[in-house]
């Protein structure tokens, strides 16, 4: 069973996502699934889970975030802090429809909003991460240098490539409201089973981010793909990342 559909954040933007469930039962685990930024659910990330999980009979949930994909609102508008209140919706939309074992699942930018959103639930079961964010405040400073940040700041908004290549625009208060969204601090309340899977080629988000993000959560397993860049463009170094992430999942659902 594949369904489309549409559920509401705290603002009350219409979202959409695909809910995948192999057997139609309500009582299977299910994993949520947040994406990167500028991305959108159906990118080769999520469908792959997607498919790799319900082989194994566990369901799925990818979404696209407000101002992603075919969710409402502008993508110059998204913080993180409204992802992880998209995420929270998401979990509270599955609930209400009779799931009881939900998981944790994020990309990147969908990393740290899963960092996050895990360490305000108290009933997830497992937490995914590939390539998290951890420290995003850190990770513009290196894209952008302190004069980048500052134009940034008087232009009040930067230009922004999109994951598909569509040029965006990014409000500078993505970037004040990273300053009250850190990895690390979340990831001190996180103790569910955790796997964070990161190549240490990560030309955008420092692998070092996630060591010191596994050293923090109490049940981390820390898995790096030597060679692997942020997007895993080699197919090697992707099937091996999906793999990790989706087999650990899987050894929790048992």
């Amino acid at each position: 069973m594949k369904l489309k559909l549409y559920f509401k954040n705290s603002k009350g933007n219409k979202l959409c996502g695909i809910l995948s469930n192999p057997t139609g039962n309500l009582e299977v685990p299910i994993i949520v699934m947040c994406i990167g930024h500028s991305s959108n659910k159906d990118r080769p990330t999520y469908t792959s889970m997607e498919e790799k999980l319900n082989e194994n009979e566990i369901s799925s949930f990818r979404f696209d975030f407000y101002g992603h994909g075919e969710s409402e609102g502008k993508f110059e508008d998204a913080t993180v802090s409204e992802a992880v209140d998209d995420a929270q919706k998401a979990i509270e939309f599955l609930k209400n429809k009779g799931y009881l074992k939900i998981g944790l699942f994020g990309s990147s930018f969908g990393g740290i909003t899963s960092l996050i959103t895990a360490s305000k639930s108290d009933d997830l079961f497992v937490l995914a991460l590939k390539s998290p964010v951890s420290d995003y405040e850190k990770v513009e400073l290196l894209r952008k240098g302190e004069k980048g940040i500052e134009e940034w700041r008087q232009r009040g908004y930067v230009s922004y490539d999109s994951s598909d290549g569509i040029p965006l625009k990014l409000n500078y208060s993505f970037y004040e409201d990273i300053k009250n969204n850190n990895g690390y601090e979340a990831a001190k309340k996180i103790k569910i089973p955790t796997i964070i899977v990161h190549g240490d080629r990560d030309e955008i988000v420092p692998v070092e981010q996630s060591r010191k993000t596994a050293d923090i959560i109490r049940n981390c397993k820390l898995e790096i793909v030597k060679g692997a860049d942020h997007r895993y463009t080699n197919p090697e170094h992707f099937e091996k990342c999906t793999k990790l992430l989706s087999d650990f999942i899987i050894s929790k659902c048992k």
